[in-house]
């Protein structure tokens, strides 16, 4: 069993890392102090499971998980002091939570359930799911900068373009590529903000322009930046819904 820490406090993460360390089939692949460096590791690292605290520099552990493509998350562990934050986590099927300060006994059992749940080929889609729940207003979007991940407001997205199972978002002159769906990236960006214009295509309302009519209902879409987009007649509606 391959296993992440991620925790801002250093005495926590030596604890759980010793512990971890007695168990025969545990592996401690990284260590790592805030959200950012954690979503880095799971992408590097591929863990089988990740120790995520809910409370973190740059990222809290439910927005590390709410920015997890489902199918290929690991397992998550939610770690808190805040009991609240813990009872939710828990309650929405969740892998399960350790509530500091917790004891060899409580790490125990949810080692047990982490095994059967690896035996079974589960992933962490239940995990990406609590995240989503509670930071369900994506302000930062996490994107692949080179060797780096880092964070982009999500205000500066023009507009989002589909690729089979990757998305290339558009931001302030720059493309960043990311293994999603578009599908999944919109239900994380919300309808508030983005509207789908063509099967592989999503714009951000704000960075419309102006638009130009072609034939048989489609239409071009002038976005602010210059950039000329296809809607097709499938989409128009809802677009001019959206307009207002």
């Amino acid at each position: 069993m391959r296993a992440l820490i991620a925790d801002d406090e250093a005495p926590a993460r030596e604890k759980l890392g010793h512990w971890l360390a007695e168990q025969p089939d545990v592996e401690v692949v990284g260590s790592v102090a805030d959200g950012i460096s954690a979503a880095e590791g799971i992408e590097a690292l591929r863990p089988d499971v990740a120790f995520l605290d809910i409370q973190m520099p740059t990222l809290s552990g439910l927005e590390v998980a709410a920015q997890l493509e489902p199918s290929r998350a690991p397992l998550i562990v939610f770690v808190t002091a805040f009991d609240e934050h813990a009872v939710k986590a828990f309650d929405l099927n969740a892998v399960d939570y350790l509530l500091k300060p917790y004891d060899r006994p409580r790490l125990a059992g949810t080692l047990d359930r982490i095994r059967e749940r690896l035996k079974t080929r589960q992933v962490g889609a239940a995990a990406v799911a609590v995240g989503r729940e509670r930071s369900p207003v994506c302000e930062r979007l996490l994107v692949p900068d080179r060797d780096r991940l880092r964070l982009i407001d999500v205000t500066a997205i023009e507009w989002l373009e589909a690729a089979d199972n990757y998305v290339h978002v558009h931001a302030a002159g720059q493309s960043y590529l990311l293994r999603r769906t578009l599908q999944d990236l919109l239900l994380q960006l919300g309808e508030q903000r983005f509207v789908r214009v063509h099967r592989s295509t999503a714009v951000n309302m704000a960075c419309v322009g102006s638009l130009a009519p072609l034939f048989k209902g489609d239409y071009e879409i002038h976005l602010v930046n210059g950039r000329v987009l296809r809607l097709s007649r499938r989409y128009r509606d809802t677009f001019f819904e959206r307009m207002g």
